[in-house]
């Protein structure tokens, strides 16, 4: 069972453990090489010794490599402990080295804070990997996440809606999608998830919530991208007060949460 590097630590001490990930930084000590293994959750440091049957293949390892590895969960020496790694006070001695997959050289460090935006877009797939890049995911995921269990706990559904549908005159112009099966027609896509509001009102669904895309085909702003994500929340009965006290909590925890 995969083990994630960053969630190591001295409970893990005599363990047997595998671990899947890239190589952040390969170094070479006097004949014993330390590979750096990142994934999602941190970093941990591995450790072959000259005597491991795999060591010829781990000199060929080179930073970004995929590597799958087991081995068990030591105890690092007072002085090697690194207090800026959540897995600092261990290491793995490496028991077998799997690669599963090999790296060219890149065109940037991963964690080097000076590369051009241009570069970083044209290698998305490698910008994603810096740490701070990961961490701006992992916290919009978790404001998503928080978003809709306070939406459920107030009772609201989440309701997903066509984004194909028909242009309605609004403040920007619809991005316009040729249909196949009827050759000259044009389905539009949504400028806002408000489109079926009436519809799912007059049916009954009295609270219901969107995290969704909207498409906008106009000139960029500040705050405003051709698509952008948007919390919709559509209700009836109630009145702009008590709207607005619901919204209040919901942002308020969401700080309070993170």
């Amino acid at each position: 069972m995969r083990t994630y590097c960053g969630k190591l630590s001295t409970k893990n001490i005599s363990e047997t453990v595998e671990i899947c990930g890239w190589v952040n930084r390969r170094r070479d000590h006097g004949g014993v090489i330390f590979l750096d293994i990142r994934d999602r959750h941190g970093i941990a440091q591995v450790v072959i010794n000259p005597d491991n049957s795999d060591f010829s293949l781990a000199e060929s390892i080179r930073n970004e490599f995929v590597l799958k590895i087991s081995g068990t969960v030591i105890a690092r020496a007072a002085e090697l402990i690194n207090p800026k790694l959540s897995s600092g006070e261990i290491e793995i001695l490496a028991k077998k080295i799997e690669i599963l997959n090999t790296s060219k050289p890149v065109p940037f460090q991963i964690d080097a804070a000076d590369t051009s935006e241009e570069v970083r877009l044209k290698y998305r797939f490698l910008d994603l990997r810096n740490s701070a890049m990961q961490k701006r995911l992992r916290l919009r995921s978790e404001i998503t996440n928080y978003m809709r269990n306070f939406m459920k706990k107030h009772d609201f559904l989440d309701i997903e809606t066509p984004f194909l549908t028909k242009a309605t005159p609004e403040g920007a112009r619809d991005y316009l999608v040729p249909s196949r099966t009827h050759p000259g027609e044009f389905f539009a896509l949504p400028q806002s998830p408000q489109l079926f509001k009436q519809l799912l009102m007059m049916s009954g669904f009295e609270r219901y919530y969107q995290i969704v895309k909207c498409f906008r085909d106009e000139d960029l702003r500040a705050d405003r991208q051709p698509e952008f994500t948007q919390l919709d929340v559509e209700t009836s009965f109630m009145n702009e007060a008590e709207i607005m006290q619901i919204m209040e909590q919901m942002v308020s925890g969401l700080f309070k949460y993170n």
